[in-house]
C-alpha cells in the first residue's frame, strides 16, 4: 500500500520549518504530526530538485508538486525505508489489551514497504530506539525559544442588565526560559478570540518566539486526529505571518506544556485570587484589573534566583527572540467555496465574482475584515473589497464571459431611444416589458432581440406588429416574432385601412346618440 502523499500546504510548512526556522527533523515532524521519516523523504526530495526556502514567488504548487514527485523511473531510493519507531511505540502502549504484538507492526511495515527491512532487523532496531528514551525528561529552554499558551478558567462577570453571571476564559502565554507572563480575560475560546489573545501577547512582550506550543483545542486544531491533526488554517497563516512555528502539545501530555500549567496556577493564585472578591460587569474592566496585578506578578523576585521574572526576560529571552513585524497579523479566517453556475461564490450570505472558467471549482477563500480573497491551488484568481450587505452581489467585469460583457454597455434610455427610431408604439412596447421585470438587466436580451428583428422586417411591419402586441397585452420577444411570422400584422393593417363608413340613414343613430 502505496504511503498517502502530504498536502502541498503541509510539505511547504515543513521547508519552512527546516530552511527558514531551523528546526530539526524530531521537532518538525512533532510540529506538523508526521513521522521522522516522512520529514527525511520530503527534505531529500527538495535537496535533489533544488528547493529551498523562500520559494520563489511564480513556482505555482503543480510545479512544486512536479519537482518533488517526478515520474517513479526518476527517483531511485538509496536506502530502505526506516520505521516510524515514534508510531510503533504509540500503538504498543495503547493497545496492551488487545495483545498487538511487534510482529503484527511490522507486518503492516512490509504492506506499507515491500523493500523493507526483515523482522530480525526491524525488531532490533526498534528495541535500540526504544532504550535510548526519557521516560521523565527534564526539560531545559534556551532564551527565546519557546512560548507555551493555554486556557484556564476565568472569573464570572455580571450582566448589569439581568444580573446573570457569565463566565470567562482565562488566556495565559509563558516564556520557556524566563516564565515571563501574560494573561487575559475572553469570553470564547473559539478563533477570534484565540488569535487575538495570541496578537495582543506578541505586542506585550514586544517581540516574538521562534516556537509556540499550544494545547490541541479547536482553535489551534481543525481536524483532531491522533497521529495527524491539522493546524487550523487560520493559526497557520498567523504563524506564518509572524515567521514562527506551531509545535502543538501531545494529546494528554501535559508535560510537554508544563510551564503553561504552572503558569495557570500561579495566575489563578496571585492574580485571580486577588480579585474574588471584586464584581465586574465589563470584559474590559476585568482586565484592567488583571494588567495591573500582571504587572506585579512580572516585577516580583522568583525565590530562588532572586531576580523578577522580567529581569529573566530582558537577559534571555528578549535577545534571543524574533523581532515583530512592521503591521500586526490582521484576522482572517479560511473557508471553502464552490464556483456556481453564475460565477460567484457565496461567503457570510454575500456573492462575490470569480473569473466564469472556474464554474464547478472548489476555491479556498481567505475572509478578513476588509478583503475577501480566492485561491486556486495556492494561486489568487479573486480579491474583493468584502462587503457585509447579504444577497447582494459584488461582480468584477472582468470575470464575466465576453457575451455577459456585452450586456453591460446597454442601459435603459438607449434601448428605449433605439426603439423610438422605429416606432412610438415599439417604444412603448420595450418600456414596458423593460419595467414589468425586477431589475431591467432582465429585459436586456427580450429587447435586444424585438429590435433586431429590423434586420429581417420592415420598420412598418415591426410597427404595426408593436401595436398589436400592445392591444393584446403580449411582452415577450417570441409573442412579436410569432406576430410577424404569421403575418398577424398586416391584419391588423387591412383591418384598420380597411373600416368602412356607415351609410346615413334615419335608423341608424350614430354615436353622438349615446352621449
Amino acid at each position: 500500500m502505496a504511503k498517502p502523499r502530504l498536502s502541498m500546504r503541509k510539505i511547504k510548512e515543513v521547508l519552512r520549518l527546516k530552511y527558514h526556522c531551523g528546526l530539526s527533523k524530531r521537532e518538525i515532524a512533532q510540529s506538523c504530526q508526521i513521522g521522522r521519516s516522512t520529514v527525511a523523504d520530503y527534505l531529500w526530495r527538495a535537496k535533489q530538485a533544488g528547493v529551498g526556502w523562500p520559494l520563489p514567488e511564480d513556482l505555482t504548487d503543480q510545479e512544486l508538486e512536479q519537482r518533488l514527485f517526478p515520474p517513479p523511473a526518476v527517483i531511485a531510493l538509496q536506502t530502505k525505508a526506516l520505521p516510524d519507531f515514534e508510531y510503533i511505540y504509540r500503538e504498543l502502549k495503547a493497545h496492551k489489551k488487545f495483545n498487538l504484538t511487534l510482529d503484527l507492526l511490522w507486518r503492516e511495515y512490509k504492506e506499507q514497504y515491500p523493500e523493507g527491512y526483515q523482522y530480525t532487523q526491524f525488531s532490533v532496531l526498534y528495541r535500540r530506539w526504544r532504550d535510548k528514551l526519557d521516560y521523565c525528561m527534564r526539560q531545559d529552554h534556551r532564551g527565546g525559544e519557546k512560548l507555551f499558551v493555554d486556557y484556564g478558567k476565568g472569573l464570572s462577570l455580571v450582566d448589569p442588565q439581568s444580573s446573570e453571571p457569565i463566565a470567562t476564559h482565562l488566556f495565559v502565554a509563558v516564556w520557556g526560559a524566563s516564565n515571563y507572563t501574560y494573561c487575559e480575560a475572553t469570553l470564547t475560546q473559539q478563533l477570534p478570540d484565540w488569535i487575538g489573545s495570541h496578537v495582543r501577547a506578541f505586542a506585550y512582550f514586544g517581540c516574538l518566539p521562534k516556537i509556540v506550543v499550544p494545547d490541541c483545542l479547536k482553535g489551534a486544531v481543525s481536524r483532531a486526529c491522533r497521529y495527524e491533526p491539522e493546524l487550523n488554517p487560520t493559526y497557520a497563516d498567523m504563524a506564518e505571518h509572524y515567521g514562527l512555528c506551531v509545535l502543538p502539545a501531545r494529546p494528554v501530555r501535559p508535560r510537554d506544556k508544563a510551564k503553561v500549567e504552572a503558569g495557570v496556577l500561579i495566575v489563578k493564585r496571585w492574580i485571580l485570587s486577588a480579585l474574588r472578591h471584586r464584581t465586574f460587569y465589563s470584559l474590559t474592566e476585568l482586565n484592567g484589573a488583571i494588567g495591573e496585578l500582571l504587572e506585579r506578578l512580572n516585577s516580583r523576585a522568583l525565590r530562588k534566583v532572586k531576580k523578577s521574572r522580567r529581569e529573566l526576560f530582558v537577559s534571555f529571552d528578549h535577545p534571543n527572540a524574533l523581532c515583530l513585524p512592521e503591521k500586526p497579523y490582521e484576522y482572517a479566517e479560511w473557508k471553502v467555496a464552490t464556483v456556481n453556475i453564475d460565477y460567484h461564490i457565496e461567503v457570510e450570505k454575500h456573492y462575490y465574482s470569480v473569473p466564469f472558467r472556474l464554474i464547478r471549482d472548489k476555491l479556498d477563500v481567505r475572509l478578513s475584515a476588509h478583503t475577501v480573497e480566492a485561491f486556486l491551488k495556492g494561486e489568487r484568481v479573486a480579491a474583493h473589497v468584502r462587503s457585509y450587505l447579504p444577497h447582494t452581489h459584488t461582480t468584477l467585469k472582468e470575470h464575466m464571459p465576453p457575451s455577459h460583457q456585452h450586456y453591460l454597455e446597454w442601459t435603459p434610455s438607449r434601448i428605449i431611444d433605439w426603439a423610438a427610431k422605429i416606432g412610438p408604439a415599439t417604444a412603448e412596447l420595450v418600456q414596458k416589458i423593460i419595467s414589468s421585470r425586477t431589475h431591467p438587466e432582465q429585459a436586456y436580451r427580450s429587447c435586444l432581440g424585438i429590435l433586431r428583428l429590423e434586420k429581417h422586417y420592415p420598420k412598418e411591419r415591426l410597427e404595426t406588429a408593436a401595436v398589436r402586441a400592445l392591444k393584446f397585452g403580449v411582452m415577450s420577444f417570441k409573442s412579436l416574432r410569432n406576430i410577424l411570422s404569421t403575418g398577424l400584422d398586416r391584419l391588423e393593417k387591412n383591418d384598420k385601412n380597411s373600416e368602412p363608413a356607415l351609410p346615413d340613414h334615419e335608423n341608424i343613430r350614430g354615436p353622438r346618440y349615446y352621449h
